[in-house]
């Protein structure tokens, strides 16, 4: 698979130019992260929806984004070894956008409820990862030219790029999509992450973590320092989500989506933490050094 999707160094700089959180690393990771990606694509399989043809293009642009949280969780010599988070399912679904899905849940009176969602991406323990095109496009950071009325049509693929990709969604399309084009968004690290997290059970926002965890001999004591810190973050940014809807102030970077829970606020900040490492620095220090702790760690 990964010959047959011709992941060549020429083609793998083409189709992730549009991704500046990918070209500014260096040479030596963007190496590492080919690398990953090509093992990646010989281990999944993709299928579109609602008739959309998924090119080698785009699933080299997906593999890119799914793998960048992976770079440094294999060793130097064998990068694909950090596959193994992903190991659990190998079908990536694709819709040209955002998809109805249904939803059956019960209320805590024991009232059951039924009614429909529309999603960007969604993942279930061990079944495959669905994405909308559309918002895979939106992540990638680029406006194109004459997108607008391509979003506007509903057909995200009626116009291509120069690398064969469908036309990067345009600014006002972040606005139908009732996001904030200064807010980090991207939904294959959101949904990878997921994945991620989900690789020791059902989400709850603590991925497994090692034993010496920041120094915590105990996985137990690790997964309590992980808690505690993701749980204060996400209850300030809850605070400020509050605050921006109910008293008009100002709404905050991450996406307010995070504030649902402590499962879905993990793979918001890593949205962030991936993608403006830079800011995410300074609006999460103490995030930042929970994060390297666990994407980055030294290699013994």
């Amino acid at each position: 698979m990964a010959e047959a999707r011709g992941l060549s160094a020429e083609r793998w700089r083409r189709v992730v130019a549009p991704m500046r959180f990918i070209t500014a690393l260096p040479d030596e990771e963007q190496a590492r992260l080919r690398r990953l990606s090509a093992a990646f694509l010989a281990a999944k399989e993709f299928h579109g929806l609602a008739g959309l043809h998924v090119t080698d293009d785009m699933a080299i642009a997906v593999a890119a984004q799914a793998c960048l949280p992976l770079l440094h969780l294999g060793p130097a010599h064998a990068p694909e070894q950090a596959l193994r988070w992903y190991a659990s399912f190998v079908g990536i679904l694709i819709a040209p956008h955002e998809v109805p899905v249904q939803r059956r849940w019960e209320d805590d009176s024991g009232v059951v409820h039924e009614g429909w969602d529309v999603v960007s991406g969604e993942v279930s323990d061990d079944g495959p990862v669905l994405l909308s095109w559309l918002d895979v496009q939106l992540g990638m950071g680029v406006a194109m030219p004459g997108a607008v009325d391509v979003v506007s049509a509903g057909n995200p693929l009626a116009a291509r790029d120069d690398a064969g990709l469908p036309a990067m969604a345009s600014s006002e399309a972040w606005s139908e999509a009732g996001r904030r084009p200064d807010t980090p968004y991207n939904v294959v690290i959101h949904e990878f992450c997921h994945k991620i997290d989900m690789a020791s059970g059902e989400a709850d926002g603590c991925p497994p973590l090692p034993a010496g965890f920041m120094g915590h001999a105990r996985v137990a004591e690790a997964r309590a320092h992980w808690l505690a810190q993701l749980t204060a973050a996400f209850e300030q940014h809850a605070e400020q989500v509050a605050a921006a809807e109910r008293f008009g102030q100002p709404a905050p970077w991450l996406d307010a989506y995070g504030a649902e829970s402590l499962a879905e606020f993990f793979p918001v900040a890593c949205e962030a933490y991936f993608t403006e490492r830079e800011r995410f620095a300074r609006e999460w220090p103490a995030l930042l050094s929970l994060f390297d702790a666990l994407f980055r760690p030294v290699q013994g």
